[in-house]
C-alpha cells in the first residue's frame, strides 16, 4: 500500500493522499515545501514540512535543498484569479447551485406572493391575501437566516476545491451550521453599517430636493457626499476578507475584522494594482458593473422618465408624488425578475474570487 499524507495549511488538514495526489498539487501551485506535513499511518501527531517527503520536492538536476529555496508556488496574476474562479465555479457547479438555492427559493417566493397581493389587493383585504402576506414575510425572513449558511459555505466549498479535494452537498452544510452564530453576527453588523451609510447618502440628496438652491447649501452637500464617500471606503477596505476569516481562519467575530483590515492593507511593498486591495476593488467592480447592467437593463425606460423628471421638475413636492405614482403603477416585469434569477445563481462566481484572492494574498504574506 502506498504510504499517505496529511497536509496541514493556515491550521486546516488535508488528506490523507498519496504522493502522486501530492504531486498533482505541488504542479498546480497549491502546495509549498514549507506547508507541514505528516504521514497518515503515523501513530505519533508529528509534523514535518513538505520538502521532506521522499521523491515530491526532488528533481534529476538538483536536490530538495535547492528546490525548497525555490519553490514553485508563485503569486496569481490578476487574469488568472479570474480564470480559476471560473473553473472553481464549473467544477462545484451543482454545490454552487444548491447552496444558492437556499436562499434563492424563499427569495422568489416572496418576491411571488408580494407581486401576487399587488396585481389582486382591493380594498376590502381578505383572508387570502392575508395569508399570502404572512407567507410571503415568512420566506423573507426563512432568506435572511439561511443568508449566513449560504455565505459560509461558499468559503468552505471553495477553500476545499481550490486544494484540490471534492466534497459533498450535505458535507459542506454539515460543516457551516457552526459558524452560523458568528458569521449572522458580523452579517448585522457589517450589512447595518452599509444600510446606515446607505441612508446617510439618500438623506444628502433629500436635503438638495428641499432646500432651496444656493451656493452654500451646495459646498455643504458635497462636503457631505465627500465624507460619506471616504466612510463607505473605508470601511468596505476593512472588511474585505471578514468571510475568509470568519469561517477559514475560525476567527473571533472580533478578530476576524481586525485581520480583515491588516490583509487589506498589506502589500506595501507590491506595485499598487498588486496590492489585496485594489485587487479586491476591481473584482467587486466588475461584478457591480455585471449586477448594473442586468438590472438597469429591462428598467431603464422606467430610469430614464425618472432622471428626466429629476432634471426638469421645479416643485420637490409634485417630484415626489410623480415618482411614488409611477412606482405604484408599474406591473410585474418578468424579464427583470428571470434576470435577477440568472444573476443571483452567478453570484457565487463573487464569493469564489474573493477566497482565491484571500488565499492569494495569505501566500505573499507567509512568504
Amino acid at each position: 500500500m502506498a504510504e499517505e499524507w496529511i497536509i496541514r495549511v493556515q491550521g486546516k488538514e488535508y488528506g490523507p493522499v498519496d504522493v502522486e495526489t501530492l504531486r498533482e498539487w505541488k504542479t498546480e501551485g497549491r502546495l509549498l515545501p514549507t506547508n507541514e506535513a505528516r504521514r497518515a499511518d503515523s501513530d505519533v501527531d508529528l509534523w514535518t514540512i513538505a520538502a521532506d517527503i521522499p521523491g515530491l520536492f526532488e528533481s534529476d538536476d538538483a536536490g530538495a535543498g535547492r528546490l525548497a529555496e525555490a519553490p514553485l508556488q508563485t503569486r496569481r496574476s490578476f487574469a488568472q484569479i479570474l480564470v480559476e474562479t471560473i473553473r472553481i465555479y464549473r467544477k462545484g457547479f451543482f454545490q454552487f447551485v444548491g447552496l444558492t438555492l437556499l436562499t434563492l427559493v424563499p427569495s422568489v417566493s416572496s418576491q411571488l406572493t408580494s407581486a401576487l397581493i399587488g396585481t389582486t389587493l382591493t380594498v376590502n383585504v381578505d383572508l387570502r391575501a392575508l395569508a399570502a402576506g404572512t407567507f410571503g414575510f415568512c420566506m423573507l425572513v426563512l432568506t435572511i437566516v439561511l443568508w449566513p449558511v449560504y455565505l459560509a459555505g461558499i468559503q468552505i466549498l471553495t477553500a476545499q476545491l481550490a486544494a484540490g479535494r471534492r466534497t459533498g452537498f450535505l458535507t459542506v452544510l454539515n460543516e457551516v451550521v457552526r459558524y452560523w452564530p458568528r458569521v449572522a453576527g458580523l452579517c448585522l453588523f457589517v450589512y447595518g453599517v452599509f444600510f446606515l451609510l446607505t441612508v446617510f447618502a439618500f438623506g444628502i440628496a433629500v436635503m438638495l430636493i428641499t432646500t432651496p438652491p444656493s451656493l452654500f447649501s451646495a459646498l455643504l452637500a458635497l462636503a457631505l457626499l465627500a465624507f460619506q464617500v471616504w466612510l463607505f471606503g473605508r470601511f468596505f477596505i476593512n472588511v474585505l476578507f471578514w468571510q475568509q476569516f470568519a469561517v477559514l481562519e475560525n476567527a473571533r467575530a472580533l478578530d476576524s475584522l481586525r485581520e480583515s483590515k491588516n490583509l487589506a492593507r498589506s502589500g506595501r511593498d507590491l506595485s499598487w494594482f498588486q496590492r489585496p486591495m485594489w485587487r479586491a476593488a476591481f473584482i467587486a467592480s466588475i461584478w457591480f458593473a455585471f449586477v448594473l447592467a442586468f438590472t438597469l437593463g429591462p428598467e431603464w425606460s422606467t430610469v430614464s422618465r425618472y432622471f428626466h423628471e429629476l432634471t426638469t421638475s421645479q416643485d420637490p413636492q409634485a417630484l415626489l408624488q410623480t415618482l411614488t405614482t409611477t412606482s405604484k403603477s408599474q406591473a410585474f416585469n418578468l424579464a427583470g425578475f428571470l434576470l435577477g434569477i440568472i444573476q443571483t445563481l452567478l453570484r457565487p462566481l463573487l464569493g469564489i474570487a474573493f477566497v482565491l484572492l484571500y488565499l492569494d494574498s495569505k501566500i505573499d504574506i507567509e512568504q
